[in-house]
């Protein structure tokens, strides 16, 4: 992997690496054999470069010493029962496959080189303990230096993202980023990128959970966090929210990057799931770095640019372009970063020039969460707006609305006070149209929400069955 391994990971390597080993003992014991024996002696403990030359003068034996071949086992199979010489066999295997490329690909054209590593990460009932860990770093290295994804590759990833979703899942930081760095030396390409988000509940949703912690969200309440921007964060030295360290954001924030270029395939999904615009934006709004900056704004631009007419309304409610103003006004260095920042403004420029208060109070409902935002209490929005909401689309806002009004919103009750106060209006400006709401439950939900134990709600339910009511008593 091109990236340094976390300290913890290094850490485990190191013991084991220094932990003396009764090889002859375990030769005589029919741990090992002779040969494999032979050839582990012949490049452990050696210098690089006498290792290197070593194992390209017989790649066909090493690739038989660590994934074996018809009739002859290899050594990780020989000494499955040897915790310790199997734990030992990782860590030089994981060295070599970093010091001397042309065994990765040896090791490539096995039929099946993963067949015996894949069940190492269910060895123990402990998914952090040596051997799965060992195990997920050596199949990350063997699989992220294959040029092309073979179906040995795609059948294998599966399984190491599934295990590596365990770790990222851990409340332990240091093996959160040892998976989240195994995922982004995988996430190289689009098959891999594929794979990884057809297991999103797996392997995106811990990243987002850890994301959301940095921002000062709690997921409980996160979509209304979120879409208000009022979350509070401290930092301190090396540390953002929730206690995320830097390198662990940054790092998650780089598996979501290299994710971004398949913007096309996930750029919808991720903001229907995960609120990722606003999640995004709020950490820029945090980024205390500039190399989280770069992510960032690079990551935007990528979701953005390819998902223009869905995420873009997104971008204005999270109020992207007027925080995009102030990242033009800080001191950046990185010229990647200053481009992708001008192709940014450019984009939201254009976009907000041609968008009307109509186009912002479509695209607020469509997000499916609400806030106090001007045209809800703005009575020469509803005059001009209330017809053309009812009618457009065949009545997609309305609809959404009731979708909307559906939901408990146990942590966010503003959004059915919000909602009430939308109805009303909609009733008072065109009350002809009140059947038509009927129709899709609405005045039956703002009846029940009369009972709501919020008060904001029980008023603006009120007030819109009031609306509802008066209108009903002069048409009789």
């Amino acid at each position: 992997m091109s990236l340094d391994p976390p300290p913890y990971l290094s850490s485990i390597q190191n013991n084991i690496r220094a932990r003396p080993i009764p090889w002859d003992g375990a030769v005589r014991a029919g741990t090992i054999t002779d040969d494999q024996l032979s050839k582990i002696r012949a490049v452990d403990k050696v210098r690089k470069e006498v290792r290197k030359q070593t194992i390209e003068g017989d790649l066909d034996g090493y690739r038989t010493l660590f994934v074996g071949r018809e009739g002859k086992p290899s050594v990780l199979q020989s000494a499955a029962r040897r915790a310790d010489v199997v734990q030992y066999i990782l860590v030089l295997l994981s060295d070599l496959l970093d010091a001397v490329p042309a065994l990765s690909k040896a090791l490539s054209e096995h039929s099946d080189p993963y067949q015996h590593l894949l069940p190492l990460l269910a060895q123990s009932n402990d998914p952090d303990g040596p051997i799965p860990l060992l195990t997920s770093t050596v199949l990350a290295s063997m699989i992220s230096a294959t040029p092309v994804l073979s179906d040995k590759e795609c059948s294998a990833m599966p399984r190491l993202f599934s295990y590596l979703s365990t770790l990222t899942k851990s409340s332990d930081g240091g093996l959160q980023d040892i998976a989240v760095l195994e995922y982004s030396a995988l996430l190289r390409g689009k098959k891999s990128r594929e794979l990884f988000w057809a297991q999103k509940n797996e392997t995106i949703s811990p990243l987002i959970d850890i994301l959301r912690s940095a921002a000062g969200v709690s997921n409980a309440d996160s979509a209304s966090t979120l879409w208000s921007g009022a979350a509070s964060v401290r930092s301190t030295e090396g540390v953002i929210g929730g206690g995320v360290g830097l390198q662990l954001l940054y790092h998650v924030l780089l598996v979501l990057w290299q994710l971004s270029f398949e913007g096309a395939t996930v750029g919808e999904g991720l903001e229907d799931d995960y609120d990722i615009i606003p999640l995004f934006t709020q950490l820029l709004r945090l980024s205390p770095k500039e190399k989280t900056t770069r992510l960032l704004i690079s990551s935007l631009y990528n979701l953005l640019s390819a998902n223009k007419q869905t995420l873009l309304p997104a971008a204005v409610l999270a109020r992207l372009p007027a925080l995009i103003q102030n990242v033009n006004g800080r001191h950046l260095s990185d010229q990647d970063l200053l481009d992708d920042l001008q192709n940014l403004t450019e984009m939201l420029d254009e976009y907000t020039k041609t968008q009307t208060t109509f186009d912002e109070y479509a695209a607020e409902v469509n997000s499916g969460h609400l806030r106090w935002s001007p045209p809800h209490r703005n009575p020469t929005f509803w005059a001009e707006n209330a017809r053309r909401i009812l009618e457009h689309e065949k009545g997609v806002l309305p609809r959404k609305l009731a979708e909307i009004m559906s939901k408990p919103w146990e942590n966010d009750k503003q959004v059915l006070a919000i909602a009430c106060n939308d109805v009303g209006c909609l009733v008072k400006e065109v009350p002809e149209k009140r059947t038509q709401l009927e129709k899709l439950g609405l005045k039956t939900r703002v009846m029940e929400l009369m009972q709501e134990p919020d008060e904001a709600v029980r008023w603006e339910s009120l007030n819109a069955l009031s609306g509802w009511l008066r209108y009903s008593f002069e048409t009789k």
